[in-house]
């Protein structure tokens, strides 16, 4: 059962460094993107590699059956999914239209 979960949270993770990825695609084709928003998306792939890590221990202990732990890793592993939530709509807050509108020509889902 847990590796059903983690799997499940594993997939996840794949699909925000996809929306990652493509995001920073959008970036590189559009003049005039600031370099701190760039390099605040480029943040984004260490945070959903410590979650990766996270999810392995996680599994350990729900094997374990340490509930205690894995209720605090379940907070820290959303706890960093709202941080790239939270400032990736900054982020889209602040952005033009522009980079809405190049995503839709190129049929790419904004995450």
């Amino acid at each position: 059962m847990s590796s059903v979960l983690v799997e499940k949270l594993v997939k996840s993770f794949d699909e925000l460094e996809r929306c990652i990825k493509l995001t920073l695609d959008v970036f590189e084709q559009r003049d005039g993107v600031p370099e701190d928003v760039v390099a605040r998306v480029k943040q984004y792939n260490a945070i959903v590699a410590k979650q990766r890590e996270l999810a392995t221990e996680l599994e350990r202990h729900i094997d374990a059956q340490n509930w205690k732990e894995v209720a605090r890793l379940v907070r820290v592993i959303n706890g960093l999914s709202g941080m790239i939530r939270d400032d990736a709509q900054s982020i889209l807050s602040h952005a033009t239209g522009d980079v809405v509108e190049v995503a839709a020509e190129r049929e790419v889902k904004i995450c």
